[in-house]
């Protein structure tokens, strides 16, 4: 049974975190040191650390950027990331140190290649490193030279994750990132040769006058790379959110059941070169670390999307980063100028958060297994949980989109694209704020 199109028409959360991101309020410094202070002794820590420029803008984005050139305004932030790293390092007491450690963006190599290593080394040095530990970076393509790629290299990354998008110049220059394939395939060429074997690519579906057969040529394209892991997103288009992305021309955009078909061919082709689906949007080689964890189980997902890393406390670093601790969601002020301005007067640059009771954990932990698992066991639940949940999963069910089966729950192969909705039957808050979400599909 195909599930009613609708289903792909609705505006779902993304379930990155739960609560979601528009459920979250005020917090101050002092309460963000006093859950830092409640971390675990010796659990491991996750970080992530987000750089907010770009040297131009693709109109697609939906990250928390600007375009800039300034060496002065670049050098300010960087200093400024070192400052919060010791300040947050403080307020911790005795960990595990770093399992992971994750530089988005923007464009993290904005930084330059020496302002970047020195953040990266006063990191290392304030939180400590693990055995082991992963250390990953999102990268432009067109920006990677050889001193950067060097640079990142010294400092010990070994994952890197290259924003493909789509290898038509037409959809190119219709989402303002023009890059060839050769660009591509020499970045990911380079990385190998300085010892960064770990290759993400990331490709998507839904983009201004795309179609089948461009995300069918893009995700080939990516397969031949050897990608480690490919992701496949679709664009989100919010240009309520985000005002650049008026540049997008709307009616150029593919409508619901083209964006299935997309989303449909990209899979096939990804699962054809030998790449394991994973959750809603991912794919990896079978003996890459998420295709392992996923056959064991232990499949994660956080404000990155899908992941391996497991640690009890992710922290963010940077303006807008957002960190999920034991107690709760923390997110750093948005404003730059802000940011840096409170971590220069010694203060913890935190503006939102959410505490997080017994019960946001427990449905927390269902979403999070329903969106990487599949499937859910509905006997373990608490019954005034299954009782909210039970008129809409037995929608799903009646549409074809999940199987009841007495106490358990499973999405069936036709209704993955829809697990956000599976998710939704568990959302306490969902309706009750102001945010909107892109679409399902």
């Amino acid at each position: 049974m195909t599930p009613p199109i609708s289903y792909a028409l609705a505006n779902i959360p993304r379930y990155t975190s739960y609560p979601t991101a528009p459920h979250f309020g005020a917090l101050g410094p002092a309460e963000y040191a006093d859950w830092l202070a409640q971390v675990p002794e010796g659990a491991p820590l996750s970080l992530y650390l987000h750089v907010p420029f770009c040297k131009s803008l693709c109109w697609y984005c939906g990250c928390h950027t600007a375009v800039t050139r300034s060496a002065a305004r670049i050098e300010h932030y960087a200093a400024a990331l070192e400052a919060e790293a010791h300040l947050v390092a403080a307020a911790l007491p005795r960990h595990g140190g770093i399992a992971h450690l994750h530089l988005g963006g923007g464009t993290p190599t904005a930084l330059g290649a020496a302002a970047l290593a020195r953040v990266l080394h006063v990191v290392r040095l304030a939180f400590g490193l693990r055995p082991g530990a992963e250390l990953a970076a999102e990268l432009d393509p067109r920006s990677l030279d050889e001193a950067t790629v060097a640079a990142l290299a010294e400092a010990g990354l070994t994952r890197a994750s290259l924003g493909v998008q789509d290898i038509s110049p037409a959809v190119q220059h219709r989402i303002g990132r023009v890059q060839t394939q050769d660009c591509v395939a020499d970045a990911v060429a380079r990385l190998r040769a300085h010892g960064i074997g770990s290759i993400n690519v990331d490709v998507m579906y839904g983009l201004p006058g795309q179609g089948v057969a461009e995300v069918q040529a893009t995700t080939r394209f990516a397969a031949q790379l050897g990608a480690d892991r490919v992701a496949v997103f679709g664009y989100a288009h919010v240009p309520w959110m985000k005002p650049h992305q008026n540049a997008i021309d709307s009616a150029s955009l593919p409508g619901a059941l083209e964006r299935m078909l997309q989303a449909d061919a990209a899979e096939a082709v990804l699962v054809g070169a030998g790449y394991v689906s994973i959750g809603l949007d991912h794919f990896a080689r079978p003996e890459d670390g998420m295709a392992v964890a996923l056959r064991a189980g232990r499949l994660r997902r956080n404000f990155q999307g899908y992941t391996t890393d497991d640690a009890p406390t992710l922290l963010g670093l940077g303006a807008s980063a957002i960190g999920s601790l034991p107690a709760g969601y923390a997110q750093n002020e948005p404003d730059e100028r802000k940011y840096v301005a409170a971590v220069q007067a010694g203060a913890l640059p935190v503006k939102r958060g959410r505490a997080l009771n017994a019960d946001d954990r427990l449905r927390r932990g269902v979403i999070e297994r329903v969106m990487c698992d599949f499937a859910l066991d509905l006997g373990a639940l608490p019954p005034v949980v299954l009782d909210e949940a039970m008129p809409l999963l037995a929608q799903l069910d009646a549409d074809g989109i999940i199987a009841l089966d007495r106490d358990y729950l499973r999405v069936l192969p036709d209704g993955r694209r829809h697990v956000r909705h599976v998710a939704a039957a568990f959302d306490a808050y969902l309706g009750t704020g102001s945010g909107r979400h892109s679409a399902a599909v």
